[in-house]
Order: structure tokens, then sequence, then C-alpha cells
């Protein structure tokens, strides 16, 4: 006597896993290859110094861009040196440090007037972006 079935499996969808496995690999590889941006805002080549100081605590950046006509960046959107005393007024009651990010040819007289502006203002801590040289 022959038994047979009475309820059919498909087994077809066995294939889908190896599929499914090299996807999640794909996806997995390309996340560990991106670049990741660590500060984020405008791009800047600020100089080099051998002393920096640690990682803050969500800090808040200003950029300075430089070159002929210098362009002050806070939240990333451009401002007028005029403009950026009632944004720090806004800022001051965050309670995070301020970093002004200034690009290596920047005006040195202009970093000092947007650090003397920040504390000015009530900024308690106002540091400069430096990079650790090679």
């Amino acid at each position: 006597m022959k038994l047979s079935r009475t309820k059919e499996h498909h087994f077809g969808w066995l294939a889908a896993i190896p599929l499914l496995d090299v996807t999640f690999l794909l996806i997995f590889f390309l996340l560990l290859s991106s670049n990741f941006i660590l500060q984020p805002g405008i791009s800047v080549s600020v100089p080099l110094s051998r002393f920096t100081l640690g990682p803050q605590i969500n800090p808040q950046i200003i950029s300075i861009t430089g070159g002929a006509a210098p362009a002050i960046y806070f939240h990333d959107q451009k401002v007028a040196l005029e403009q950026l005393g009632p944004l720090l007024d806004q800022a001051k009651k965050e309670s995070r440090p301020i970093i002004i990010k200034a690009d290596r040819f920047t005006p040195y007289s202009l970093v000092v007037e947007v650090a003397n502006l920040s504390l000015e203002h009530g900024i308690t801590s106002v540091a400069l972006a430096t990079t650790p040289p090679k």
C-alpha cells in the first residue's frame, strides 16, 4: 500500500535565505566603509597644535572661513558679526560650550572678536579648535 500526503510542502522559499544573507552583508559592509562626519558644519582647515582639548559634551560650533572675505557660520547658517550677539544670548540659555572653528588663514583679529563677543554674552566655556599634527 502506497501512502500519499494530504498536504503539499513547497520548499522554494528556502532559496531566498542565502540571498537575504548576502544583502545584509552588503549593507553591513557599506555602513562600515562609509566616512562618518564627526563634526558637522562648514569645512575649514584648522591650524595644527600638539596640545588639543579633549572631547566636549554637546558643543555649539562657530565656524569662520578664511580668505579675502571671511564668513561666520553659527548653527550652519551664515551670520554677520553684528547678528552673532543676539544668537549667543539664545545659546547661553542652553549652557553648552562654544568651539570656535576658524580656518588657519582667518585674520586673528576676527577670531579674537568672536571669542570676546562670546564671553561678553555670558558664554563661560569658549575654546579654539585645532588638529593634532601627524
